[in-house]
């Protein structure tokens, strides 16, 4: 029987990690969180589905796809889609499988408008402010979902 499924969504420009703004978002690539969720989810009896897109209709076809997938849960790193997106927000509320909010940075620190998370108006939970250990701490909250 195989592990349950677990999609890690993630935004625009999340692409150029390792060297976008590293004094706000570590030196960690996509790459490199994707090989440290995979080990966890080895040990926690979980697969991963990893996608990243500068596009929102992506994210939100790749949402549909998990829950006619089955996934057990969905960790959406929306980046700036978070603050603007309503449309990631009804995609959220439009399917039954849980997802869960994950931020590098924490959004409440930083500029006024990422004070606003229409992702967080939907989502079942939020990780934030850890750096790429948001993605670990994220992953540890599936099995209880």
């Amino acid at each position: 029987m195989a592990n349950p499924v677990v999609y890690v969504l993630n935004g625009p420009n999340l692409n150029l990690l390792g060297t976008r703004e590293p004094e706000i978002y570590g030196s960690d690539t996509l790459d490199d969180i994707a090989g440290m969720l995979e080990d966890r989810a080895r040990e926690l009896g979980l697969e991963i589905e990893m996608r990243q897109s500068n596009h929102e209709g992506h994210l939100i076809d790749w949402m549909h796809e998990a829950q006619a997938e089955g996934a057990k849960a969905i960790l959406l790193n929306a980046a700036a889609y978070t603050h603007t997106s309503i449309a990631l927000h009804d995609a959220i509320k439009a399917i039954r499988t849980p997802v869960i909010e994950v931020h590098l940075s924490d959004p409440m620190t930083r500029e006024e408008f990422r004070h606003i998370s229409y992702v967080g108006m939907a989502a079942v939970d939020c990780v934030s402010g850890h750096g790429a250990k948001s993605y670990l701490i994220a992953l540890e909250k599936v099995p209880d979902l």
